[in-house]
């Protein structure tokens, strides 16, 4: 390829500028170059909700965000995962305290699949009755709080901090606690793809009963 065909190639090449999901009010991200739109699709970018919010104080806490929409010189986005940083989850161990942890994975009233990752601190060292009890306790409010909310509300109450703060609520009168946070949330599944996960399993099903009758 001759220089001018390389620069040619270079000069077609154009720059999109990434947007957050309307509920982080389509902030910029950042810019992603392309000769092609359609090569803009499914692209992923991850940033900080510091960065988002310009404070340096929620930079321990991750937010990815995946292309699904490209307009003449815009890239749209949906949330994908919330992550705290290791840095500070490792800060939030004490020896001598217990580590509590949970996997949750719910369904919204929207049918989008979210699997929720919170994680408890007690003071000092729990035994395993109370560990048992305190993750029931997230799990159930996890759950709870799913089945009343739609993807963007829920998401909203794990970024800002409302979900893990109603579970340390609860959960201290168990045992008393020094912090509770969600470590992570991702996107598992879209309505579409939930229902038809669903539909597949009702097959199998139908398939297993004629089974049956023979």
């Amino acid at each position: 390829m001759s220089e001018r065909s390389v620069s040619r190639a270079k000069q077609e090449k154009r720059w999109y500028t990434i947007l957050a999901p309307e509920q982080f009010d389509r902030k910029e991200l950042g810019e992603t170059p392309a000769d092609e739109p359609e090569k803009v699709y499914d692209r992923t970018i991850e940033t900080t909700l510091g960065d988002l919010n310009n404070n340096a104080s929620e930079n321990n806490t991750k937010l990815t965000f995946k292309v699904t929409d490209v307009g003449s010189d815009s890239a749209y986005t949906e949330f994908v995962e919330h992550s705290l940083t290791r840095d500070y989850l490792r800060s939030l161990v004490r020896r001598g305290a217990s580590k509590i942890e949970a996997y949750v994975t719910v369904l919204t009233t929207d049918d989008y699949r979210v699997q929720i990752q919170p994680v408890a601190f007690t003071t000092k060292k729990a035994d395993a009755s109370q560990e048992k009890a305190i993750r029931e306790q997230m799990v159930q409010m996890i759950e709870e709080a799913a089945a009343e909310r739609s993807f963007e509300e829920l998401i909203d109450s794990v970024v800002e901090g409302r979900l893990s703060s109603a579970i340390y609520g609860e959960a201290k009168t168990i045992y008393p606690l020094r912090r509770v946070e969600i470590q992570k949330a991702t996107l598992e599944a879209h309505p579409e793809e939930v229902a038809e996960e669903e539909a597949t399993a009702v097959d199998v099903d139908e398939e297993d009963v004629a089974t049956g009758d023979d």
